[in-house]
C-alpha cells in the first residue's frame, strides 16, 4: 500500500506510478483498522513532511543483508553501503552506528533539512528508515565516490584529475556553499567541510554531502556556540577556541580544501620534507614568492595564473580574522572571474595544531602585517573586498 501524504486528507493510489511520483512516497507500515497512522506523525515526522520512508527488510535486501562487499565507506556516524532499491536505482545507505553521537533529534533535523534544500552541487537525500531502533539515510549514488579517495587516497590517480576538472570541483563546491550560506530562508552551516564529504559523480561534478552536523540559523542570530564538530585540520580557529560557529568557519575549511584539490595532498597530514601542514606550507610559499611549487606535479599543463589565483583566493578564505574572509558568493566570482586579487589586503592565517587530542592556540606568522583584533576588522572588511577584487575585461 503507498500513501500519498498532503496536508489535510490521505488518498489511497492503486495505479501505476511513474519514477517521478515514486521519488517523495511513503512506504509505511499496516495501521490498525480505523487508524491515522500519521495522526501523530512516524517516529517524530510530521504527515506533512516530504519523507520517503523505508522499512528496514527493504533497506536490507537492497545492500544484501548489508553485506560487507557493499561497504563503501564510514565515517563519524556510521557506515555507508551501495544498495539497490526496488526500482532499480543505485543508492547510498547510510548507516547510523549505535554509538554514534547523532540521536534521534539530529536524525530528524538532517532528513528536514535535507528534504527541502536542493541543488546541484548537494546530494540528494531519497528517504530514510526510523524503523525501531533503526536510523538509517538513503542518498543518491555517486559512481567517482569521494574526493579524498578519488585525488588524495593511496590509490587515487591524481594524473586524472586535469586542472580542468579541479578547477571545476572548485567551483561546484563553492556554489553548493553559496547557495546554503546565502540563497535559502534559513541559511545553513555545513561546519564539516572536508575532502571525504565531497562526493563525485561519473563526470566529477561535485556534491557536498553529509548534513548530519548542519545548523539552520534563526534570523536574530549571527553566531552559534555549539559543541565543537567536524575535523581538526578543517577547523576555524575561532570555532576551535570558542566553539563560534558562522558561515565564515565554512568559508575557511573550504581554503582548506582548495589548497587540497590545487596541491593533490591532504591538510590533515604534515608535509614531511619539513613536518608542515599544507596551510602552513602555501602561507611560507606565498611569503616568498614560490607559490608555483605548491602545485601537484602529477596535474599536467595548468594555466598558471589561474591557479595561483585559486591559491591566493584560499589563503583569503583562511585568514586568521574571521570578518577578513570573504563571502562565499565572492568566492565563487574570484574563482570563476578573471580577476586580479590585491595581496597586500591579504592577512596570515589561522592556524589550529592538535597535540595528543587537544587544541591548542593558533598561531600567525610573525611576518603578518595585520595586527588588529577580530573585532577591529568587521568594518574593514567591507572595504576589502572591492579593491582586492578587481575585474581584468579578458584579452
Amino acid at each position: 500500500l503507498f500513501l500519498k501524504i498532503p496536508l489535510l486528507h490521505v488518498e489511497v493510489y492503486k495505479t501505476a506510478t511513474t519514477t517521478e511520483d515514486m521519488s517523495w512516497w511513503c512506504c509505511i507500515p499496516k495501521s490498525k483498522k480505523g487508524e491515522n497512522p500519521y495522526s501523530h506523525g512516524v517516529s517524530g515526522i510530521p504527515p506533512e513532511k516530504n519523507i520517503r520512508l523505508f522499512s528496514y527488510s527493504e533497506l536490507r535486501s537492497a545492500t544484501e543483508n548489508f553485506n560487507r562487499s557493499n561497504k563503501i565507506g564510514r565515517g563519524g556516524f556510521g557506515t555507508v553501503y551501495k544498495g539497490t532499491i526496488r526500482n532499480g536505482r543505485d543508492v547510498a545507505v547510510k548507516v547510523l552506528s549505535a554509538e554514534s553521537r547523532q540521536g534521534v533529534r539530529e536524525f530528524l533535523t538532517e532528513i528536514d533539512v535535507i528534504t527541502n534544500v536542493k541543488h546541484p552541487n548537494l546530494v540528494e537525500l531519497i528517504g530514510c528508515c526510523v524503523e525501531g531502533n533503526n536510523r538509517i539515510l538513503v542518498y543518491e549514488y555517486l559512481e567517482n565516490s569521494s574526493l579524498d579517495r578519488a585525488l588524495l587516497g593511496s590509490n587515487s590517480e591524481p594524473a586524472n584529475f586535469t586542472w580542468s576538472i579541479r578547477s571545476a570541483i572548485c567551483i561546484g563546491i563553492a556554489k553548493g556553499l553559496a547557495y546554503l550560506h546565502e540563497e535559502i530562508a534559513s541559511p545553513i552551516v555545513h561546519r564539516d567541510i572536508k575532502a571525504s564529504n565531497i562526493l563525485l559523480d561519473k563526470l566529477y561534478n561535485p556534491k557536498i554531502g553529509d548534513f548530519g552536523l548542519a545548523k539552520l540559523f534563526p534570523d536574530n542570530i549571527t553566531h552559534i556556540s555549539t559543541r565543537v564538530a567536524g575535523t581538526t585540520g578543517y577547523l576555524a580557529p575561532e570555532y576551535a577556541w570558542h566553539g563560534q560557529l558562522t558561515k565564515r568557519a565554512d568559508i575557511y575549511s573550504f581554503g582548506v580544501l582548495v589548497l587540497e584539490i590545487v596541491s593533490g595532498k591532504s591538510s590533515s597530514r604534515s608535509l614531511l620534507a619539513d613536518d608542515k601542514i599544507l596551510l602552513e606550507k602555501a602561507w611560507e610559499l606565498h611569503e616568498v614568492g614560490k607559490l608555483k611549487e605548491l602545485v601537484d606535479s602529477e596535474m599536467g599543463d595548468y594555466p598558471e595564473e589561474e591557479v595561483l589565483r585559486y591559491i591566493k583566493t584560499a589563503l583569503f578564505c583562511t585568514q586568521a580574522a574571521a570578518a577578513r574572509r570573504p563571502s562565499m558568493p565572492q568566492v565563487v566570482t574570484m574563482l570563476s572571474k578573471p580577476i586580479r586579487i590585491n595581496e597586500r589586503e591579504l592577512t596570515a592565517p589561522g592556524y589550529i595544531h592538535d597535540y595528543n587530542g587537544t587544541v591548542s592556540k593558533a598561531t600567525n606568522s610573525s611576518n603578518s602585517r595585520f595586527k588588529h583584533s577580530a573585532s577591529d576588522t568587521s568594518d574593514m572588511f567591507s572595504t576589502v573586498v572591492p579593491p582586492t577584487v578587481s575585474e581584468i575585461s579578458p584579452r
